[in-house]
């Protein structure tokens, strides 16, 4: 039931991602970066932070936010800005975790990755509340009431603190401290969240291309200078809060809520807590259909590739028991989202999971091959999944489709096979590299493609009869268009050589056999 649900509701984000793919291109789509763009964001609200909380004061906080507006320099545009980037970076952590919800990117290692990105969303709302009420206009005077009526329900103090709002007693100062040092101490909060946060995967982005980091950036400043924050009336909690500009990001909830009962408020916010919490058990596949890796120690020759190349740090390089005089590679099976890149990454087919390794590969390669015999002038498609090209039910435009559960999974064997086997050209349809639902498959595919990372390509292999498309999940209309370019070069391959049938196959002599390698005797 979890997984119809998220499979349904991700077909509009494939056709969003696809607009904005033929708009900026895969490389700078927003909505691929979003969780870096938040950490970039909140750097920009914690700079600007620091240059308005020099001239606030606890004495007089609406007056002094007024004199920061009118009169300090550059106070209007940092006071802007730090509002727009704020708003920003709570949209930015929800379109991640919306993002990572509907992928079902929340079981196993990102368990961790998971719960804190939501503990991160509530620092940073908390943190932009405490900002507000530091204001203490009309609006902050409405959403510390609220908060302080939620408080109440619970048996927490000896008297009720809304009576504090109520025009009573004066406004004990104490207040506006607390507030100030939440609004400070939240940061570091942060930074522990978000250290956490990546703690689990390898090599994690921390910022976003700089292209689109210089466009967010610019269209906050374009928007802070046209459009200035003005004042809203100042607090008074002896009249009713009047018309203000509520800020839809951080007051939301004020519609919704205020005609509940306190305890209406907190069992719906129970129940919405408990429901983040279940997201990784509903969401996590059967053992059966994603069986963590497992290794050959025989094969194993201890290059490392695949400790290098793991996304999620779940293979480490273990002493041998054998006295081979090299390390062995031991999967993790608690940290394994079984997506197979180490299998792509040995080169002796030693390490996968269970019927997706190298050798299991090959295996179903030559089924296929014997199934669809192509011809010169043939290209057969080979797809992620998740890919533009993974939505086919056998083929793509009439070219029969070899699916993979990832790019990264597929061992460049399995290519070699199919061009030798007498296609024309082999198409790889991989996912965008930044939305590669195992982090890097895509990046690790093309460098053994074309670049000689292990397990590379042979060279006995045209790289002209090998092409990589990266087309999402909601792109199969550029796939298909990938396609028909690259059956046009193949043909004209075919042409020439027609002409010159020594071009036809590159004649290269076998390399000679490499000597067992020596790994590095080092731990991870």
């Amino acid at each position: 039931m979890a997984h119809r649900i998220t499979d349904g509701l991700r077909q509009p984000l494939a056709r969003v991602d696809a607009a904005l793919n033929r708009l900026y291109g895969w490389r700078y789509n927003p909505l691929y970066h979003s969780g870096v763009l938040a950490a970039s964001l909140l750097a920009v609200v914690m700079l600007t932070g620091l240059y308005l909380v020099f001239f606030w004061g606890i004495s007089a906080p609406y007056a002094s936010v007024e004199h920061i507006t009118t009169r300090v320099f550059l106070g209007r545009f940092a006071r802007s800005l730090h509002r727009y980037a704020s708003d920003a970076a709570i949209a930015a952590v929800a379109v991640h975790l919306a993002r990572v919800w509907l992928q079902r990117r929340t079981w196993g290692p990102r368990v961790l990755a998971w719960l804190t990105g939501f503990l991160l969303l509530g620092t940073i709302w908390i943190f932009g509340l405490t900002g507000y009420a530091m204001v203490w206009d009309v609006q902050g005077l409405a959403l510390v009431r609220e908060g302080a009526r939620w408080l109440d329900a619970l048996p927490l103090f000896s008297e009720p603190i809304s009576r504090a709002f109520d025009g009573e007693r004066a406004m004990p100062g104490a207040f506006f401290f607390l507030n100030l040092f939440a609004h400070v101490a939240l940061p570091v909060a942060l930074g522990v969240l978000f250290w956490l946060h990546v703690s689990r995967v390898a090599r994690p982005h921390l910022l976003p291309p700089r292209g689109l980091l210089v466009a967010a950036v610019g269209l906050l400043v374009a928007a802070s200078v046209l459009l200035p924050v003005r004042m809203a009336p100042p607090a008074d909690v002896l009249a009713l809060p009047g018309a203000a500009p509520y800020d839809l990001f951080y007051a939301f909830f004020l519609p919704l809520t205020r005609g509940l009962s306190p305890w209406a408020v907190w069992l719906a916010a129970a129940a919405l807590v408990a429901a983040i919490l279940l997201v990784p058990a509903l969401t996590r596949p059967r053992v059966e259909a994603r069986p963590p890796s497992v290794v050959d120690e025989r094969s194993c020759t201890g290059c490392e590739q695949c400790w290098l190349d793991c996304p999620y740090e779940a293979i480490r390089m273990v002493e041998r028991t054998d006295g081979r005089p090299y390390l062995v590679a031991r999967v993790d099976p608690t940290l394994c989202t079984s997506c197979g890149i180490c299998a792509g990454s040995c080169a002796p087919m030693g390490v996968g999971p269970p019927g997706r390794t190298g050798k299991d590969q090959l295996a179903a390669a030559r089924r296929f091959a014997a199934a669809h015999p192509a011809g010169g002038r043939d290209v057969v498609v080979v797809a992620c999944r998740q890919s533009g090209g993974g939505a086919a039910a056998g083929e793509l435009d009439g070219a029969p489709v070899f699916p993979v559960s990832c790019s990264g999974n597929l061992h460049t064997s399995v290519v070699e096979l199919l061009v030798r086997s007498g296609a024309g050209g082999v198409l790889v349809v991989a996912c965008p590299p930044r939305d590669c639902w195992s982090r890097e498959g895509p990046v690790w595919l093309e460098q053994r493609l074309f670049m000689g990372r292990e397990a590379e390509l042979r060279s006995r292999v045209d790289p002209r009869r090998v092409r990589v498309v990266h087309a999402g999940e909601g792109e199969r209309a550029a796939a298909r268009a990938a396609l028909r370019a690259f059956r046009e070069e193949v043909r004209s391959l075919a042409a020439q050589a027609a002409e010159d049938p020594a071009d036809l196959e590159r004649e290269c002599a076998e390399p000679p056999p490499v000597p067992e390698p020596l790994g590095r005797l080092v731990t991870r």
